[in-house]
């Protein structure tokens, strides 16, 4: 996961797929061809540079471009409390913990480094295995259960 390395680098690259994919957004519909072709993109590429779960709703650039559903425990909010004082995780110790890796790659952020102080809705499983950018664009990833409030 060298590339994580360079958060700048895939802010800026996040940034340009956006742009990119935007004027396509009508076409961006869930359960269509689009989605299946981004799915397999995301899968292919995001899993090889972000260790992807293909969870379906990306935060990535709200968690310094480290994904937090590589927690052992899926922390989407911080830490879970059990970091220990090296920075390891409690729960498979030969591993950075997640978020502080989060923290320090936010903080090489300019654009969206200060989201990782935003509270992240509760994971909607239903999207396990669908693209995060048709989920993004169609407006299903944003959606938040009844009730939470942030």
């Amino acid at each position: 996961m060298f590339l994580q390395n360079w958060p700048g680098a895939l802010e800026r690259s996040y940034r340009l797929t956006h742009a990119l994919l935007r004027p396509f957004g009508r076409w961006l519909v869930p359960g269509g061809r689009a989605e299946s072709l981004l799915a397999w993109l995301e899968e292919a590429g995001k899993g090889a540079v972000f260790d992807c779960r293909m969870c379906g709703q990306c935060v990535l650039h709200s968690t310094g471009m480290t994904c937090p559903m590589t927690c052992p425990k899926e922390m989407r909010n911080g830490p879970c409390g059990g970091v220990r004082t090296d920075g390891r995780c409690e729960v498979e110790p030969e591993q950075p913990c997640v978020w502080v890796l989060a923290w320090q790659r936010s903080r090489a952020m300019p654009r969206y480094g200060d989201q990782i102080l935003q509270r992240q809705p509760p994971l909607d499983r239903r999207l396990y295995r669908t693209s995060a950018w048709v989920n993004e664009f169609s407006g299903r990833g944003r959606r938040v259960p009844p009730g939470w409030k942030d």
